[in-house]
């Protein structure tokens, strides 16, 4: 009786019941094809009342209500120290124009090479076999992109410092400069909040200090700047996961919610008007992926 027959089982949500459709080659029930395809839902109230109703207003997204601070690297030139606005009958061709930024900031940000974890001093702390090659990887990444860099800065911790000394053999040209400001720690209480994390005291003396790193590095360009910059950072996964939470004015409390593969590029580009993008994050893609670690 079935043999020209298929049998099709639809579930539906509500109240956990199925509906058993038998449904010839002709279309339901026997009727034309086309006529059931158009049919099809309007002969199942069950299966309607299984779906959820759409409207726009459960569907779309609604603002938070937090409006972008253009000034949030206090630079912007349209504020006054004072915080008031300059007039807009200011001449455009005045020294108050002149010194608006015109230039693009790109930083990379690269987060350090798989190291001995089982090292108790920083020095004994240096890069293992496959974090050296990893930092080959990155190096020959950055000169494939055919960038003009003006500097390659680092964390004066040993893992990092390695890592950027392998990056620079693929950057002729580029200064190297160390920095303490850029060494790991832990910048914010985490949320969620995690019960191995650190003490309080522990917070409050390395936030000030990576915050005082964000503000130093992560801000529009001087009005001097006439050209767009390339800046290379050689850091750790703590830092760099807080400076993008600050520079998307994202809560910088969620920056443990990101996870950096070692040797990744995180590229954060900075408009002259204050506006920030994202152009990757943690991008380790051009490494063989048995080459690829989070350690």
């Amino acid at each position: 009786m079935f043999s020209r027959k298929t049998v099709k089982l639809l579930c539906g949500l509500a109240g956990g019941s199925a509906v058993l459709v038998f449904a010839d080659s002709r279309g339901y029930l026997g009727e034309p094809r086309e006529e059931s395809r158009r049919a099809r839902w309007s002969r199942f109230p069950v299966l309607q009342a299984a779906q959820p109703a759409w409207t726009p207003g459960s569907h779309t997204p609604t603002p938070t209500g937090h409006a972008w601070d253009f000034n949030w690297d206090k630079r912007d030139p349209s504020v006054l120290s004072n915080g008031k606005k300059e007039s807009s009958t200011e001449d455009p061709s005045s020294e108050q124009d002149n010194s608006k930024p015109k230039a693009t900031r790109n930083i990379l940000l690269i987060r350090h090479s798989q190291y001995n974890l089982s090292g108790t001093t920083d020095k004994e702390r240096i890069l293992t076999p496959l974090g050296r090659e990893q930092a080959e990887f990155t190096g020959q990444r950055l000169a494939a992109l055919g960038l003009k860099y003006d500097v390659l800065i680092h964390s004066s911790m040993a893992r990092a410092t390695e890592t950027a000394q392998i990056i620079s053999k693929y950057l002729p040209g580029v200064d190297l400069v160390s920095c303490d400001m850029l060494r790991e720690g832990a910048p914010i209480q985490p949320v969620p909040p995690v019960t191995h994390w650190k003490p309080d005291a522990v917070y409050h003396e390395d936030g000030a200090r990576i915050e005082a790193a964000f503000r130093r590095y992560i801000h529009r360009a001087d009005p001097k700047q006439k050209e767009d910059s390339y800046e290379i950072i050689v850091c750790h996964a703590n830092v760099i996961r807080y400076f993008v939470c600050r520079a998307l004015q994202f809560p910088p409390e969620g920056w443990l919610r990101m996870g950096l593969n070692n040797g990744s590029i995180t590229w954060i580009t900075i408009r002259p008007s204050g506006r920030v993008a994202l152009r990757t994050l943690g991008d380790s893609g051009f490494m063989p992926v048995d080459k690829v670690t989070r350690t």
